[in-house]
Order: structure tokens, then C-alpha cells, then sequence
């Protein structure tokens, strides 16, 4: 049995499979990340109410220019990136809700220590 070769055949199946894979994961597009949107907007809602705009200004901050940007890339059909931006602001939101609640706890604690001060020096006036 004879084979008979053609000249640059090998090539020119690899350029159309090459090609036609670039094409499909092109027009594989990634879906809207609707739901990290909404997950990481109510983190930054969180991160607000628990006191982030007092006790850490800046990553609540961060949560929210990353916030804007995901929402911005939304509209520019950009989901991998406003994905991204998306999951970032969720990190930083969720810093700044930790780190308010734990200067809340630290306050909480100097006013008891405080508290417990002023009723030592109570208890020990009325002793003497």
C-alpha cells in the first residue's frame, strides 16, 4: 500500500483546529457574575453598618472604589474583570466589618475596665 503525502497538509489542519479553537473559547463567553455582584454589595453594606466608615475608613473605602469599578466593568460587558473587582471589594468589606467590630470590642472593654475603676475607688472610699 502506497501513502501518499501532500505537502503542508499537516499544517493546514493544524491552522483550521487552531483557528477553530480560538474562535469557540472566544464565543464561550463568561457569564455575568450577577450573584458575586450582590454577594459583595452586601458585604460593603455590612462593612458600612457595622461601623467601617468610623473605625476603618480606608478598606471600606477600598470595598467601595472596587465596588464602583466592578459595576463599571458590568456595564462594558468586562465579567472576568468585574468579577474580579467584585470579589476584591468582598475581601476589603469583609476587613473593614473585622476591624470595626474588633474596635468596638476594644472600646467596649477600656469602658468596662473604666467602669471597674471608678467602682473600686467607690467601694474603697466607702471601706475606709
Amino acid at each position: 500500500m502506497t501513502t501518499i503525502k501532500y505537502p503542508g497538509t499537516s499544517r493546514t489542519i493544524y491552522g483550521i483546529g487552531l483557528a477553530t479553537a480560538v474562535f469557540v473559547a472566544g464565543c464561550a463567553s463568561l457569564p455575568p457574575p450577577t450573584e458575586q455582584m450582590a454577594v459583595s454589595k452586601a458585604a460593603v453594606n455590612s462593612a458600612s453598618s457595622a461601623g467601617g466608615n468610623e473605625y476603618a475608613p480606608i478598606p471600606l473605602k477600598a470595598a467601595m472604589q472596587k465596588m464602583d469599578a466592578a459595576e463599571r466593568a458590568m456595564t462594558q460587558e468586562d465579567y472576568l474583570q468585574a468579577r474580579q473587582l467584585a470579589e476584591q471589594a468582598q475581601v476589603d468589606a469583609q476587613l473593614a466589618a473585622a476591624t470595626a467590630r474588633s474596635a468596638k470590642a476594644q472600646k467596649a472593654a477600656r469602658e468596662l475596665q473604666e467602669s471597674n475603676r471608678v467602682l473600686r475607688e467607690e467601694i474603697d472610699r466607702k471601706a475606709q
